[in-house]
């Protein structure tokens, strides 16, 4: 009964939130609720969401101060040289901004954080998408895929939890693997690529006049993230392809992209967009180099682990606020700016605890998982390795990384040696994945990640969990062909 509720809940939850019938954080906290009560354990509903947030209270506070620290690094201007350079380096074409989404996020997915790599790829990138009317959807599905591809390295969680769950050396695990994830991320920038093109096409090849227009030119509305229509701007003729520059939808729209794929260029409704104003009055010229280099100082100290991330981007945000709007005045202003942001994704972080408390206070997760074990036939024995890898993809979707390293990879690996098959083998087939990982509701970057984007997460679903899903299914083909796994 609890393996029947247990599906049925994620059912119920992921429904609703793509048919946008509930926002995430009601649908994070209602539907684990009453599904606590139906299997017979509401009494126990407040220890459940208790634990939950006891243990995302970190994570949530370093989104917290991690989205108020980049947000003033953008306030200041830290990132407008990296816009301008990737918008001349594109030529304002589409495709190229789509590749180079992936790349930077792939890039910055080397410090091993996901969250940090979705506010810098975002803070980077947004801009651009803005100006050039691309789909939003677009830069979060590729960047949370490159992302999660990135995610395996030995640093980043899933291998070292994978090692430690089979005792086994984290390198023996990764090396092998470097062939199978280097095609996952080579298929990733192909995939860019191609969505690059549609969006070309779609809205046609600009020129960098076209694109750097005064922004008192343009009106626009998110449609979708924003909730209203929206206008396209005065810009130029769109290329071959598209009916008109910023805003307008050309011939040969993609038939899957969301309504908020549909957004113009230019200021948001919210006043948001100021990526490339060079007047505005936060930026910090003279303190640049400081800015730049504690970033830089942050990022290693983050990877040395020198102090808990939480601490760091705390001490971080108190140190830029300080350094760069030094009256009480300005520093409020700023926190205020970004407080939006911070109360949308610290929000859905503990509506996120909620959901994770009752779905493993209540045993759900662990009736799933030997369910799905008990399923596998007796003759999939030998093959084992190959069933660890295509079950990653839904378990790691809708479980923790930890309940299902911990939980979940032991009983299969104990499967596996009564066959013959390698616990190194196991342990690499459980990394396949973790491109779908990433964009799974109960990680909490992915809400930084579509919260900074101004992307419904449904939307994000809808577009990128079947993208994530074959970029998993290359590292395991790629993995069975090479004989890593």
């Amino acid at each position: 009964m609890l393996t029947i509720l247990g599906f049925a809940m994620i059912a119920t939850f992921l429904v609703l939130i793509m048919m946008k019938k509930m926002s995430p954080i009601a649908a994070l906290v209602l539907i684990p609720a009453l599904f606590c009560v139906a299997v017979g354990q509401g009494a126990q509903l407040g220890d459940y969401v208790i634990e939950g947030v006891g243990k995302l209270a970190p994570t949530a506070a370093m989104l917290m101060f991690a989205i108020v620290y980049f947000g003033v690094m953008i306030d200041v201007g830290l990132f407008d040289p990296i816009v301008r350079g990737i918008l001349r380096f594109c030529k304002a074409d589409p495709m190229r901004v789509v590749v180079g989404t992936a790349v930077l996020a792939a890039i910055v997915s080397l410090d091993g954080d996901g969250s940090t790599t979705f506010m810098i790829t975002v803070s980077a990138m947004y801009p651009l998408y803005k100006r050039l009317g691309m789909s939003l959807v677009v830069m979060t599905g590729v960047a949370a895929t490159a992302n999660g591809v990135m995610n395996t390295l030995p640093w980043g969680g899933p291998t070292a939890r994978a090692a430690t769950a089979l005792k086994l050396d984290a390198a023996d695990i990764f090396v092998p693997m470097i062939p199978a994830l280097a095609m996952g991320l080579l298929f990733v920038f192909v995939l860019a690529y191609v969505l690059g093109r549609r969006e070309r096409k779609r809205i046609g090849y600009l020129s960098l006049d076209e694109v750097l227009v005064a922004q008192a030119d343009t009106e626009t509305v998110l449609v979708g993230a924003g909730g209203g229509a929206g206008k396209g701007s005065k810009g130029g003729k769109g290329g071959k392809g598209g009916k008109g520059a910023n805003g307008t939808k050309g011939a040969g729209s993609g038939g899957d992209l969301p309504e908020s794929a549909e957004t113009g260029a230019g200021e948001a409704a919210d006043g948001g967009f100021q990526g490339l104003d060079p007047n505005r009055a936060t930026l910090r010229p003279k303190l640049y180099w400081f800015n730049a280099g504690l970033t830089v100082v942050l990022l290693a100290a983050m990877i040395m682990e020198l102090l808990p991330i939480p601490v760091l981007f705390l001490l971080g945000a108190a140190l830029a606020l300080t350094v760069n709007f030094p009256k009480m005045g300005e520093q409020k202003a700023r926190i205020a700016a970004h407080a939006d942001n911070v109360l949308n994704v610290a929000g859905m972080v503990f509506a996120a605890a909620v959901f994770t408390g009752v779905l493993t206070g209540t045993g759900m997760v662990k009736h799933m998982a030997d369910w799905l074990v008990g399923a596998i036939p007796e003759g999939m024995g030998p093959h084992m390795a190959l069933v660890t890898g295509v079950l990653s993809l839904p378990l790691t979707y809708f479980m923790s990384n930890d309940g299902f390293y911990f939980g979940v990879l032991p009983v299969l690996a104990e499967a596996g040696a009564a066959h013959g098959v390698s616990p190194l083998e196991i342990a690499r087939a459980s990394l396949v994945g973790q491109a779908l990982h990433m964009s799974s509701p109960l990680v909490p970057a992915v809400y930084v990640l579509v919260g900074m984007a101004k992307v419904e997460f449904g939307d994000h679903t809808r577009f990128t969990v079947k993208w994530a899903a074959l970029t998993s299914l290359v590292v395991l083909a790629t993995g069975i062909l090479f004989g890593i796994i």
